[in-house]
C-alpha cells in the first residue's frame, strides 16, 4: 500500500517539528493509541487498538525515526504485530515546508505492507482504512498544534457576554438608585424596592 498526501497546519515549521517529536501529542493524535513510550530521540514503542473491517486487534510494535533533518523532516519506520489479526510494517517520509511565517505544509509518503488476516481483507478495504486513519491522525495532530480559531472566537464571545452582563447589572443597580431600574433589574434576575 502506498499513499501520498499533504496537509496545511496553521503553525510555524519549528512548532510543527517539535510536535512531531512530542510523544504526548502523537499519542493523543494517533487513532486508537493506548500507549506511546519514547525510549530515546529515535526510538518509540506503541500499543494501538484498531478495527479494520471485521478484524479488531491490539497492535504492539516499535517505531524508529531515521534521517532526522530538523526542522525539515524525517523518515519513520515501524512494525506492529496484532496476534492472529496479522501484522503491519512500513515507513513514511515526512517533510515540512514553510508556507509563510505562521503556516507549514506537512507532506507525507507512506509505503506499508500487511499480513495475516489483515491481508485477506483486500487491498481496497486496507487502503480506504489507511486513508481514513491518516486523515483522523493529521486532523487531530493539526488541532493539537494549532487549535482552530473557532475556539478563540468562542472565548472572545464569552468574554464579551460577561462584560455585557456586568454592564447590564451596573445599569440595573444605578437605575435602582434613581427609582427607575425595575425593568433593568428584572432583566438580570433581580428586583428593586420602591424608593421611600
Amino acid at each position: 500500500m502506498q499513499m501520498t498526501d499533504s496537509q496545511r497546519i496553521e503553525a510555524p515549521r519549528e512548532k510543527v517539528w517539535e510536535a512531531l517529536n512530542d510523544p504526548e501529542i502523537l499519542k493523543s493524535a494517533i487513532p486508537g493509541c493506548e500507549e506511546l513510550v519514547k525510549h530515546c530521540d529515535t526510538e518509540l514503542e506503541a500499543k494501538v487498538k484498531l478495527k479494520v473491517g471485521p478484524v479488531k486487534a491490539t497492535f504492539g510494535g516499535k517505531v524508529t525515526l531515521n534521517d532526522l533533518d530538523p526542522p525539515n523532516g524525517y523518515t519513520i519506520e515501524g512494525e506492529g504485530a496484532g496476534g492472529v489479526a496479522g501484522f503491519a510494517r512500513g515507513g513514511a517520509r515526512v517533510r515540512l515546508e514553510e508556507d509563510g511565517p505562521d503556516a507549514t505544509i506537512l507532506h507525507y509518503d507512506v509505503d506499508a505492507k500487511v499480513g495475516g488476516k489483515l491481508a485477506q481483507l483486500g487491498s481496497r478495504l486496507i487502503d480506504s482504512t489507511a486513508k481514513r486513519l491518516a486523515g483522523e491522525f493529521f486532523a487531530a495532530f493539526g488541532e493539537q498544534v494549532a487549535p482552530k480559531a473557532d475556539a478563540e472566537l468562542d472565548d472572545q464571545q464569552e468574554t464579551a457576554a460577561d462584560a455585557n452582563g456586568e454592564i447590564t447589572r451596573k445599569k440595573g443597580w444605578l437605575g435602582g438608585l434613581f427609582g427607575g431600574g425595575k425593568k433593568q433589574d428584572e432583566a438580570v434576575g433581580g428586583t428593586s424596592e420602591p424608593a421611600e
